[in-house]
């Protein structure tokens, strides 16, 4: 086993950067009054959090009361979703898509257990390369459609989808919107002042190097809002709880580190991302990008090796102290093959032996290499002991290279 570590998993969680690390600390010893104390001990906390509160808005291009501190992004699409459909309870009817997180899969699948009504869930399907038909998701609006969600990227295959047209198109027809963009706020650039027509979006700091356990959701001012906890005046009254003070300021400081590096994001990470996408492509025969080749996050590639299994190469992966993923951390516990690759058509044999790298700042080009040499030979001697890999190529062992006429 290795000691040393690899960490190309940043879509499953990043590490607390250094500088928010050091921004927290005094919250958990010296600066602890409750933000809410009349006194100025605590008042001198809710300056810190009013100034987080505003470096989260600026990272969106939104305005600080327009913010809302919640506990994680599953939180922030459930009380976006639910929302919605108590400010609009005659319409029964939800749009989404087929490869959303399941933060907002599984919630709108249970939604009538949650409501006690029975509601219309229409579930757009994506093309190939992982991407919406317009045309499609317009001509599946109804009078009857409280609201839409959409994720703004998906946090398997980095495709980003059209957030500011469907939201417009969604306007147009009266219809709240919520984009879940917790795998791109911080790796693409987001003004909320332009794209006016989102009514909600959701936020996760552990994507970006702020803590886990802390979360925003954005309601545009003057959006119809029902809180989704109740008890006191925290948040204006729209989510009862003691605020995560230590995770705020964090998560703010994150967003002011996020906006300073989103150049680098998207030149030096990306070009790392290249690099290892197109050397695993030309080096392992039967590999295939999932997802589109240029509408995609600066961090993201899923490469799908066909006749191999993704947790197989995982613990291989592992043995050198390489991270990655073989999909959605929270489905990664189960063995059917990726809700959103099955979405996209990608072909049994290659939809099982998917693998996700997912970059950051805080990776390097040295790094990249060490895949590009250890993977090759992985998926080399997996393909030996496939029985797939053999019923394709009979006789062929020993190498992940194919000189056969395919």
């Amino acid at each position: 086993m290795s000691t040393k570590v690899v960490y190309m998993d940043n879509n499953a969680t990043t590490r607390v950067a250094p500088e928010v690390l050091e921004t927290m600390l005094p919250y958990f010893s010296d600066l602890y009054g409750n933000p809410s104390s009349m006194h100025t001990f605590g008042g001198q906390v809710g300056d810190a959090l009013k100034e987080a509160r505003e470096q989260i808005a600026d990272l969106v291009g939104a305005s600080a009361d327009e913010i809302i501190f919640t506990s994680c992004g599953t939180e922030s699409d459930s009380t976006a979703i639910l929302s919605a459909l108590q400010a609009f309870p005659e319409k029964r009817h939800i749009v989404t898509t087929r490869v959303e997180h399941p933060a907002v899969k599984n919630l709108c699948e249970n939604i009538d257990n949650l409501t006690g009504h029975k509601h219309k869930i229409t579930q757009l399907p994506v093309d190939r390369e992982g991407m919406i038909d317009l045309q499609r998701y317009e001509d599946s609006l109804t009078d009857d459609t409280a609201i839409v969600s959409v994720m703004w990227a998906n946090n398997e295959t980095g495709v980003i989808f059209p957030i500011a047209a469907m939201a417009e198109i969604a306007k147009s027809r009266g219809i709240l919107f919520h984009t879940d963009a917790v795998q791109a706020v911080g790796k693409i650039p987001i003004d909320l002042k332009k794209t006016s027509s989102i009514d909600f979006l959701s936020v996760s700091g552990h994507k970006l190097h702020a803590p886990k356990g802390i979360g925003v959701l954005y309601v545009r001012r003057g959006t119809p809002y029902a809180p989704f906890l109740i008890g006191g005046h925290q948040e204006h009254g729209r989510r009862g709880g003691t605020e995560n003070v230590a995770s705020i300021i964090g998560l703010g400081k994150a967003c002011a580190l996020a906006g300073d590096r989103l150049q680098e994001e998207n030149t030096r990470v990306k070009a790392m991302r290249d690099t290892l996408e197109n050397g695993l492509l030309e080096k392992i025969s039967h590999s295939m990008l999932n997802g589109h080749k240029t509408e995609r996050l600066p961090n993201t590639t899923s490469v799908s090796f066909e006749f191999v299994e993704g947790e197989a190469i995982l613990l291989h992966l592992d043995r050198f102290g390489i991270c990655a993923s073989s999909g959605s951390a929270c489905t990664s516990g189960s063995l059917e093959p990726s809700h959103v690759l099955r979405a996209m058509g990608v072909p049994f044999t290659a939809a099982h032996g998917s693998i996700r790298f997912s970059l950051s700042v805080y990776n390097n080009e040295e790094e990249v290499e060490f895949i590009l040499d250890k993977l090759p030979p992985i998926i080399g001697n997996l393909r030996e002991l496939s029985p797939f890999w053999k019923g394709e190529h009979p006789g062929k062992v020993g190498s992940s290279q194919c000189k056969c006429v395919c």
